[in-house]
Protein backbone atom coordinates (compact mmCIF):
# COMPACT_ATOMS: atom_id res chain seq x y z
CA UNK A 1 0.00 0.00 0.00
CA UNK A 2 2.70 2.49 1.00
CA UNK A 3 4.82 1.34 -1.92
CA UNK A 4 2.06 2.15 -4.41
CA UNK A 5 1.61 5.59 -2.82
CA UNK A 6 5.28 6.41 -3.37
CA UNK A 7 5.14 5.00 -6.89
CA UNK A 8 2.14 7.20 -7.70
CA UNK A 9 3.88 10.22 -6.15
CA UNK A 10 7.01 9.57 -8.22
CA UNK A 11 4.95 9.30 -11.41
CA UNK A 12 3.17 12.57 -10.62
CA UNK A 13 6.39 14.46 -9.83
CA UNK A 14 8.44 13.16 -12.78
CA UNK A 15 7.16 15.83 -15.24
CA UNK A 16 7.93 18.57 -12.69
CA UNK A 17 11.50 17.31 -12.31
CA UNK A 18 11.92 17.15 -16.08
CA UNK A 19 10.70 20.72 -16.48
CA UNK A 20 13.16 21.91 -13.85
CA UNK A 21 16.07 20.16 -15.53
CA UNK A 22 15.36 21.57 -18.97
CA UNK A 23 14.91 25.05 -17.49
CA UNK A 24 18.41 24.95 -15.98
CA UNK A 25 19.90 23.85 -19.30
CA UNK A 26 17.91 26.52 -21.11
CA UNK A 27 19.47 29.28 -19.02
CA UNK A 28 22.87 28.72 -20.62
CA UNK A 29 23.26 30.07 -24.14
CA UNK A 30 26.06 28.55 -26.17
CA UNK A 31 28.16 30.44 -28.71
CA UNK A 32 27.14 30.10 -32.36
CA UNK A 33 29.28 28.04 -34.73
CA UNK A 34 30.91 31.21 -36.08
CA UNK A 35 31.62 32.56 -32.57
CA UNK A 36 32.92 29.18 -31.40
CA UNK A 37 35.31 29.00 -34.37
CA UNK A 38 36.73 32.47 -33.61
CA UNK A 39 37.09 31.68 -29.89
CA UNK A 40 38.65 28.28 -30.57
CA UNK A 41 41.18 30.02 -32.81
CA UNK A 42 42.01 32.52 -30.04
CA UNK A 43 42.55 29.94 -27.30
CA UNK A 44 44.47 27.63 -29.66
CA UNK A 45 47.14 30.37 -29.88
CA UNK A 46 47.86 29.74 -26.20
CA UNK A 47 47.73 25.95 -26.56
CA UNK A 48 44.15 25.32 -25.43
CA UNK A 49 40.92 23.77 -26.67
CA UNK A 50 37.39 23.77 -25.27
CA UNK A 51 34.44 21.45 -25.64
CA UNK A 52 31.80 24.04 -24.73
CA UNK A 53 31.69 27.85 -25.02
CA UNK A 54 29.03 29.75 -23.12
CA UNK A 55 27.74 33.09 -24.39
CA UNK A 56 27.19 35.27 -21.33
CA UNK A 57 26.15 38.33 -23.40
CA UNK A 58 26.80 39.84 -26.83
CA UNK A 59 30.27 40.90 -25.74
CA UNK A 60 31.25 38.25 -23.17
CA UNK A 61 32.02 34.55 -23.59
CA UNK A 62 33.04 32.04 -20.93
CA UNK A 63 34.84 28.71 -21.11
CA UNK A 64 35.06 26.42 -18.11
CA UNK A 65 37.64 23.63 -17.94
CA UNK A 66 39.51 24.22 -21.19
CA UNK A 67 42.25 21.67 -21.79
CA UNK A 68 45.60 23.40 -22.29
CA UNK A 69 49.12 22.16 -22.82
CA UNK A 70 50.00 23.61 -19.40
CA UNK A 71 46.91 22.38 -17.52
CA UNK A 72 43.22 23.10 -17.15
CA UNK A 73 42.02 26.72 -17.41
CA UNK A 74 38.87 28.86 -17.37
CA UNK A 75 38.59 31.75 -19.84
CA UNK A 76 36.60 34.90 -20.43
CA UNK A 77 36.72 36.52 -23.87
CA UNK A 78 35.22 39.80 -25.07
CA UNK A 79 33.05 40.39 -28.13
CA UNK A 80 36.17 40.88 -30.27
CA UNK A 81 37.24 37.32 -29.30
CA UNK A 82 40.18 38.56 -27.23
CA UNK A 83 41.11 36.72 -24.04
CA UNK A 84 40.44 39.02 -21.08
CA UNK A 85 40.80 36.48 -18.25
CA UNK A 86 42.67 33.16 -18.10
CA UNK A 87 42.52 31.44 -14.72
CA UNK A 88 44.09 28.15 -13.64
CA UNK A 89 41.43 25.61 -12.77
CA UNK A 90 43.65 23.10 -10.98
Amino acid sequence: MIGSFFLALAVMLAPVAALGASHVEGDMELASAHEAAKISEAIARVGCKASEIEKESDDLFEIDDAECEIGQYDFKLNGAYKITVMTSDE
